[in-house]
């Protein structure tokens, strides 16, 4: 495989570039309930299942320092995603994730569909 350094990129048919620090590092799409299974990622190498409604996101190459988290349930119903982990620092290999429906309940639910995605400068 090739390396291509850049500080820019610009797809084609756009009309303005944008840093390279601004796209996704990692992202994925995949299914919560029973047999947890991903669709389709990047950066992704394993899901966790650590019960009803709880996940943890794992990533083929760490990040280093801080980086971002995003995530949201797509079924309607759905809309809280709390993001845990076992201390006050972001963990470079993972993530955890709780689903939890929009009815104010405070117990974990699964999904359907879960996305996230992750921005951030890999280690």
């Amino acid at each position: 495989m090739s390396t291509i350094t850049v500080s820019n990129i610009k797809a084609t048919g756009e009309t303005a570039s944008r840093a390279v620090s601004g796209v996704a590092a990692a992202w994925v799409n995949f299914n919560g309930t029973g047999t947890i299974a991903v669709r389709n990622s990047l950066n992704i190498s394993s899901l966790t299942d650590l019960g009803t409604g709880q996940y943890n996101v794992n990533y083929s190459n760490s990040f280093s320092g801080d980086y971002s988290v995003t995530a949201w349930p797509s079924d309607a119903g759905y809309g809280g995603v709390a993001f845990f982990n076992n201390n006050a620092d972001l963990i470079s290999t993972r993530n955890y994730i709780a689903v939890f429906p929009n009815s104010g309940s405070t117990n974990p639910a699964d999904v359907n569909t879960i996305n996230e995605t992750i921005h951030g400068d890999l280690a």
